[in-house]
């Protein structure tokens, strides 16, 4: 029964598909061809993980990437419905800044930071992608920038000051 609680495990997860691309490699006979499936996977609760998988199919390489960004998944925090605290992620030349916004803001993103952002379980966000377009990079820049986000509420024992001081004005009741 192995393969039907892994088929239930994979279920949970959201998975988006951020970039497919046809990728050459050149050998002596002229190019051979492949397809690059970006995808990130996430259960809405703050566990996010991405993968990348290349195999001569577009459905191969979907299998891939699905198992990879299953493998390789990460808890990142996410305070009421959006992050705690602004963050800057860097990946190559690509640049992925993320601000926390106020209930009913919505997600203000497009491509591959919305995937990654909303497989993560956060509603409320706004950001701005900075330098490289490219899908891959800046994927992996929003990863990256959710992996430094920090609980407030850990912040505010390690200060020892209360949460208020901590936490964005927007976030008190």
């Amino acid at each position: 029964m192995a393969n039907g609680y892994k088929d239930n495990q994979e279920k949970e997860f959201d998975e988006r598909i951020v970039d497919i691309r046809r990728v050459a490699t050149v050998v002596k006979g002229g190019r051979r061809f492949s397809f690059r499936v970006t995808m990130v996977a996430g259960d809405h609760k703050g566990n996010i993980g991405m993968g990348m998988g290349k195999a001569n199919s577009v459905p191969d390489a979907i299998r891939k990437a699905a198992s990879k960004a299953h493998a390789d998944m990460h808890s990142v925090t996410v305070y009421e419905t959006t992050i705690p605290h602004k963050v800057i992620g860097k990946e190559g030349g690509a640049k992925v800044l993320l601000k926390p916004a106020s209930k009913g803001t919505g997600v203000i993103a497009a491509g591959a930071v919305r995937a990654v952002v909303e497989v993560a379980g956060i509603t409320n966000v706004l950001t701005k992608s900075l330098g490289s377009n490219n899908a891959l990079n800046i994927a992996a820049a929003t990863v990256k920038a959710l992996e430094q986000l920090k609980d407030p509420r850990e912040e505010a024992v390690l200060r020892g000051v209360d949460i208020e001081k901590v936490t964005p004005f927007w976030s008190r009741g």
